[in-house]
């Protein structure tokens, strides 16, 4: 088979259906890799907790979902739930599926991140007045944050990865209009080939930006805007004390002749 047999599908016809299922794989990984972060802190959360009953109720979900294929709790949330009477839309049964999946996950990372960080930072915040909230907010989550960050890239790009297994449930993304394509021209090869093409233009500049970032933070480097004003004060105040320093012991040697 030649090239010229290979790439017979007429793009251009289908190039605003192909964007619009982009942006739609695109905002199924955006809003159930937001989803499975909140709901994986509060079972992390949980899993951590002096109260029993929570440790045992996270503990439970952890395994339950962690244990199940995601396409049998794609089927689930879109079928099982509508045959019980509670009908959810393809999209919202599509980030429920993917949420409730990748938040089992991201529980247990976060719950290994938040345990590494040393008891005495919880010490040194107590020390300096800090309520409950306010040491886990300023002093352990930004800690635990630098630890779980090389699994949560992972997942991400896994999760953008799995959104092809919604086109089960005719989702209406990247896999689920290769499929619409492929009964139109019959052209199976070519089409996957592009879709597998397309996953991987997104996947691979992903993943190299998210490994940018962990080295990043792994220098130290402070992200947020706020954080770089507090680091630029900080290097200010401390080159003026530098100075002042030797200043003094200028005047001191000019002193001592």
């Amino acid at each position: 088979m030649t090239v010229s047999e290979l790439f017979q599908v007429p793009w251009s016809d289908y190039r605003s259906d192909l964007i619009d299922a982009l942006w739609r794989t695109l905002s199924y990984t955006v809003v159930s890799f937001l989803g499975a972060v909140l709901l994986g802190l509060a079972v992390a959360l949980l899993r951590l907790s002096k109260v029993w009953l929570a440790r045992a109720v996270a503990a439970v979900y952890t395994e339950v979902f962690k244990n199940i294929p995601l396409l049998a709790i794609i089927f689930l949330a879109y079928f099982g739930l509508a045959s019980a009477g509670l009908k959810l839309d393809v999209f919202t049964a599509g980030c429920v599926s993917l949420i409730v999946f990748y938040a089992a996950y991201l529980s247990e990372i976060f719950r290994s991140a938040i345990s590494g960080v040393h008891a005495g930072q919880t010490e040194a915040g107590e020390a300096l007045g800090l309520g409950r909230a306010g040491i886990f907010g300023q002093v352990i989550l930004p800690q635990a944050v630098r630890q779980a960050l090389p699994g949560t890239n992972t997942f991400l790009v896994d999760l953008l990865k799995s959104t092809s297994l919604l086109v089960t449930i005719s989702a209406a993304e990247l896999m689920s209009e290769g499929r619409l394509i492929t009964s139109s021209t019959f052209r199976a090869l070519e089409v996957y080939l592009v879709i597998s093409a397309i996953y991987f233009a997104l996947c691979y500049p992903l993943s190299q930006l998210l490994l940018l970032l962990e080295r990043k933070v792994r220098a130290g480097v402070p992200l947020s805007p706020w954080r770089r004003r507090r680091m630029r004060a900080a290097r200010a105040l401390l080159a003026a004390d530098l100075s002042a320093g030797t200043d003094r012991r200028t005047d001191r040697k000019e002193a001592a002749v």
